[in-house]
């Protein structure tokens, strides 16, 4: 159980690394790096690493979280599926991140990977996996939406053909805001509850959907972060993040369970935006991009059609 964990760590903390690497070359500015811990006496004991770069020239805020935490029995919620697993003590690791750029024309960009495993009385480690990426712009274009979803396509190809179409469809299911029935953005990829391929190998998707993220997304910043832009397209942006905060306190499970579970607020809470605005009942005149927005992005599409 110790050596597999240990290299799931291992590879979490130097993906972390290179992800905020990558981030705070482009935009100039210093990611706080804030350690915790949660000691004993507490629900889950573990420890954890929140980066976070704020006020920045191309990134307004942006934040990438690992955590490794341990329990003493899995909650009911994971084993109604795994009755052998009843009172197993469990251990969860993760990356997760938020990039919310300055620029209006730059989209938002979310990622998840973590895996949790447990070790029963009798048997051996079980290990599942969860995770994805999706994008969420405020103004649309084809082409970014292609080279994020190609780069998806990408990563997972290695292990199994249908995987895309599957995780894809899986994404825009859940980044739904559905009180509004509207999609939180193009969508991506998301899976959960995954190690259908075996644990060493449904790993290796796992770090292949980690290692895709800059390449997924840094061209599109590259393209867009020094676009000009006015009041009217900052006021638009701000509007739209009020959508993005909406879907993560009203549906996203993740910040339900780490709030519910007692987990640490300051880093569940790092994928909100730091300035937002919501407006009564606004709807954006025919015609123009910030239309465009809901009417043809937010429309769950096979964006590799659209292909050149």
């Amino acid at each position: 159980m110790r050596p597999f964990i240990d290299s799931v760590r291992s590879y979490l903390l130097g993906l972390q690394s290179r992800l905020t690497t990558a981030i705070a070359d482009k935009d100039g500015g210093t990611f706080v790096v804030d350690p915790w811990s949660k000691g004993e006496g507490e629900k889950l004991q573990g420890n954890g690493v929140t980066q976070i770069l704020e006020g920045g020239p191309v990134f307004e805020r942006a934040g990438c979280g690992f955590s490794h935490v341990r329990g003493a029995q899995l909650p009911p919620s994971a084993t109604q599926h795994r009755p052998e697993l009843v009172g197993a003590p469990f251990e969860a690791l993760g990356v997760s991140l938020v990039f919310h750029p300055r620029n209006p024309y730059a989209p938002t960009v979310h990622m998840n990977v973590r895996m949790i495993a447990a070790q029963p009385a009798q048997g051996d480690l079980v290990a599942w996996f969860g995770g994805g990426m999706d994008l969420t712009p405020y103004y649309g274009f084809d082409e970014d939406a292609v080279h994020f979803h190609q780069t998806c396509h990408d990563a997972l190809a290695p292990y199994g053909a249908a995987l895309y179409s599957r995780f894809k469809t899986w994404c825009d299911s859940y980044f739904c805001n559905k009180h509004r029935n509207e999609q939180r953005g193009v969508g991506g990829i998301f899976f959960d509850d995954f190690a259908e391929l075996g644990i060493e190998r449904s790993f290796s998707m796992l770090q292949s959907v980690g290692d895709s993220l800059l390449t997924a997304y840094m061209p599109i910043v590259e393209r867009r972060h020094a676009m000009p832009y006015g009041e009217q397209e900052r006021a638009h942006q701000l509007y739209r993040r009020g959508r993005y905060v909406e879907f993560n306190l009203v549906w996203d499970r993740g910040t339900h369970f780490g709030l519910q579970s007692g987990g640490r607020t300051e880093s569940i809470l790092l994928s909100m935006p730091p300035l937002v605005s919501w407006s009564y009942r606004h709807e954006a005149a025919p015609g123009t991009p910030e239309r465009a927005l809901t009417d043809y992005f937010l429309v769950p599409r096979d964006w590799l059609a659209q292909r050149a």
